[in-house]
C-alpha cells in the first residue's frame, strides 16, 4: 500500500513541535504493516542540506510564483519528495514566521503549493508512482483534500490529521483567485469559511477520514469549549473522525543507550537515574534538596498552562521542590520564569530556547515532568517522561488524560498508577497536585514502583501504526 504523507515539518530534518515527531516516526512504524509511506516536504534550507543529491522527478515552470522542481531523496531513514522552490522556502527566519516572529505574508501560497503538489502526485505526476492514499497533516497540508476533490479525482483517498485545532490556516477571500481552484470550490462545502478561505476547514469538510491524536481530544473538539469554531462540522463528520494516540520513537528515546544522559538505566535499575538528576541539577545551577526535582520542557504559552506554573513556583519551592525549565515563548511568561530563578537561586533554573539534547537530560533526570496544558491534543512530553522514569504530572485533558493513570488511592492500591492528573486546569488544582507529588516522592518505594510501571508502559508506535494501517485499508476497500 502506497501512502503519501504531506507534512510541513519532519523530524529530524526540521521541527517546531510534535507534528514533526509524528511525521518522522510514522513511516518507519508503518513498514511493519506493509505500508510504504513517502513524505512530501517543503525544501527549506535545513531540508535541502540534509542530503547531498536528489533525483529530479518533476519540474514546474510556475509553482505559485516561480519555477520549482521535485527531488526524490532518502535521508535519516525517510523516503522524501522535496519541493525545491526557492521563492517559497529558501529564506531565513522560521519555517512559518520571519525573524520578528510574524507569520510570513505568503504562507497561504507556500502551503497551497505543498497541498497542490501532493494532489498532482496522486494523479500520476511522476511516472511509476501513484499513491492511493494522501495523509495530510494539519492546516498546512489540509488543502490537498480540496485539490483532489475539485480536480475530479475520485480514486485517491484523503486522510487529514488534526495535531492542534487552534491553528487553522485562515486567510482573506482575496487569495482564492490565486489558489488555482475552480469557482465552485468557494462555497461552504468547499474552502469558504466565514467569508474567507479556511485551509483546515476545507480539509475537514472534504477528506474521506479525519484523525486526531488521542481519543479524548477527538471527543473534546466536538464541543464548543474545544472545537475552536469547527465543532459543528466535526459533529457532522463524527462517523469519520478517529482518535488515534501518538507514539514515540523508542529507539531515539531509549534511556539505556541515550548519549545525552550521564548514565543509562532501565526499569530494573531505576536508581541509576540519580546520576542524571545530579547532572541536570548541575546544568541548571540547582542545589540539592529533599523534595522532587520538577522538569518543564515546553513552549512557554498560555495554552501550555505556563502561567499556572509561574503562579505556583513559590509554593513549589516551599514544598522543598526544585524546578528546571527549558523553553521559550510569550515574553511575559519567559520574564516570570526568569524572575523566579532570580528570586529562588539554586532552587529554580531557567534556560531559554530549545535544545533537543538537553531535553533528553531533563527527561532522564527530573523526578516529575510537568505538563499542565489547558488543552493538549496528545502531547509527547508525558510519553517521554513515562519512558524515562520522570513521573508525569498532567492536566486531565486530551491525550494527557488518555496516557497517564492518576495516582489516586484506588490506582495505587491496584498497582496501576503511572503519574498524577489534576482538574480543573486552574492554579489551585495544580498547586494541590504539586503537593501530592511531594508527598508521594517522600515514599521511595511507592515512587519507584510508579516509575518502573511508567517505564514499562508501551509508548511506541506499534499499536497506533496498526490503527492507521487498518484505516487506510478500510478506505481503499471503499473504492
Amino acid at each position: 500500500m502506497d501512502v503519501l504523507s504531506i507534512a510541513s515539518e519532519v523530524y529530524p530534518l526540521v521541527k517546531t513541535g510534535g507534528l514533526a515527531d509524528v511525521a518522522g516516526a510514522l513511516p518507519g512504524a508503518l513498514r511493519h504493516h506493509e505500508v510504504s509511506m513517502r513524505t512530501l516536504v517543503p525544501g527549506y534550507p535545513q531540508v535541502m542540506a540534509s542530503f547531498r543529491r536528489g533525483r529530479e522527478i518533476a519540474h514546474f515552470h510556475d509553482l505559485f510564483g516561480g519555477p520549482a522542481r521535485l527531488l526524490a531523496a532518502r535521508t535519516s531513514g525517510l523516503d522524501l519528495i522535496v519541493i525545491d522552490a526557492p521563492h517559497l522556502y529558501d529564506r531565513g527566519g522560521g519555517i512559518y514566521v520571519d525573524d520578528f516572529g510574524q507569520d510570513w505574508l505568503d504562507n497561504w501560497a507556500r502551503f497551497a503549493a505543498l497541498s497542490s503538489v501532493g494532489a498532482e502526485l496522486a494523479r500520476g505526476l511522476v511516472e511509476g508512482y501513484r499513491p492511493s492514499i494522501i495523509h495530510a497533516h494539519d492546516w498546512q497540508a489540509a488543502l490537498a483534500a480540496a485539490y483532489v476533490r475539485f480536480s475530479g479525482d475520485t480514486e485517491t483517498r484523503v486522510v487529514v490529521t488534526i495535531h492542534n485545532l487552534a491553528f487553522q490556516g485562515r486567510f482573506g477571500s482575496d487569495i482564492f483567485a490565486h489558489l488555482r481552484l475552480p469557482a465552485e470550490a468557494f462555497t461552504v462545502d468547499g474552502v469558504e469559511y466565514y467569508g474567507g478561505v479556511g485551509f483546515l476547514k476545507a480539509g475537514l469538510r472534504l477528506a474521506d477520514a479525519i484523525t486526531t491524536v488521542s481519543p479524548t481530544y477527538a471527543r473534546e473538539i466536538r464541543s464548543p469549549g474545544a472545537g475552536m469554531g469547527l465543532e459543528g462540522l466535526l459533529v457532522e463528520r463524527g462517523a469519520d473522525l478517529h482518535g488515534i494516540l501518538n507514539g514515540i520513537d523508542v529507539e531515539a528515546w531509549n534511556p539505556q543507550s541515550d548519549p545525552a544522559l550521564a548514565a543509562g538505566f532501565a526499569a530494573a535499575n531505576v536508581k541509576k537515574r540519580a546520576l542524571n538528576t545530579r547532572a541536570l541539577a548541575d546544568r541548571f545551577g540547582l542545589d540539592d534538596g529533599p523534595g522532587p526535582l520538577f522538569g518543564l520542557v515546553s513552549r512557554l504559552t498560555w495554552q501550555k498552562g505556563i502561567d499556572l506554573v509561574a503562579e505556583n513556583i513559590d509554593w513549589l519551592v516551599s514544598l522543598g521542590g526544585r524546578l528546571a525549565v527549558l523553553g521559550s515563548g510569550e515574553p511575559h511568561l519567559e520574564a516570570a520564569i526568569a524572575q523566579a530563578s532570580v528570586r529562588h537561586p539554586g532552587r529554580v533554573g531557567f534556560i531559554s530556547g530549545y535544545d533537543e539534547v538537553l531535553s533528553h537530560l531533563v527527561q532522564g533526570g527530573a523526578d516529575v515532568m510537568l505538563v499542565p496544558s489547558r488543552f493538549e491534543p496528545c502531547g509527547l512530553t508525558q510519553l517521554y517522561g513515562l519512558r524515562y522514569g520522570a513521573v508525569p504530572l498532567v492536566s486531565r485533558v486530551g491525550g494527557l488524560a488518555d496516557t497517564v493513570i492518576d495516582a489516586n488511592a484506588a490506582a495505587l492500591d491496584a498497582g496501576v498508577a503511572t503519574g498524577l492528573q489534576f482538574a480543573p486546569v486552574e492554579s489551585v488544582a495544580l498547586g494541590e497536585a504539586l503537593q501530592r507529588a511531594t508527598v508521594l516522592f517522600a515514599q521511595p518505594e511507592v515512587w519507584a514502583r510508579m516509575q518502573r510501571r511508567g517505564m514499562k508502559t508501551d509508548v511506541s508506535w506499534q499499536k497506533s501504526a496498526g490503527q492507521y494501517a487498518a484505516l487506510y485499508t478500510d478506505l481503499i476497500g471503499e473504492q
